[in-house]
């Protein structure tokens, strides 16, 4: 079943939020308000990584997992279906460059700008977000990723670094 299939992206969503219970205390016991802005970051720092190109140690296939589990984490906080929402999207906004990811990360730190000054922030930092996640599913195909492999192989690595967790 494709990553981007509505019933699969629902149970990965689900998937992120035990996960980030697990293994993210520090950021899952943040205000709502900290964590959308925490992940902000984690989006800006995806999109530099992206435009240093073969200059990046990261891979591309990393950061796109990572942006995706990003991306679940932050619909979990915005309280967002991403699985109603990637559907009904149409195809132009549907790519792979680097500057749909910019443009999306530079819109998701917009709206947690206006968090601060007490203006309206939740439209655009819900279609930031589902840009972020188009722009992910676009790229993962471009690189041929098993997103569902890596997803769960990343999570494995993450969980391993909460070795004081017990199950």
């Amino acid at each position: 079943m494709p990553f981007d299939d509505p019933a699969l992206l629902l149970e990965q969503q689900r998937e992120q939020f035990a996960h980030d219970r697990r293994n993210h205390s520090d950021i899952v016991c943040l205000p709502r308000a900290d964590r959308l802005k925490h992940y902000g970051l984690h989006f800006a720092k995806y999109a530099g990584r992206m435009a240093r190109g073969d200059a990046e140690e990261k891979s591309q296939a990393q950061t796109v997992v990572d942006a995706i589990l990003v991306s679940l984490s932050a619909a979990n906080a915005l309280s967002q279906h991403l699985d109603q929402e990637i559907g009904a999207i149409p195809s132009d906004r549907r790519s792979a460059t680097l500057e749909r990811l910019t443009d999306a990360a530079g819109r998701f730190a917009d709206a947690c700008e206006k968090i601060d000054h007490l203006e309206d922030f939740l439209a655009l930092a819900k279609t930031a977000n589902v840009d972020i996640m188009l722009w992910s599913i676009a790229k993962a195909r471009e690189l041929s990723l098993d997103v569902n492999a890596l997803l769960q192989d990343r999570r494995r690595f993450l969980g391993s670094r909460a070795f004081y967790v017990k199950d």
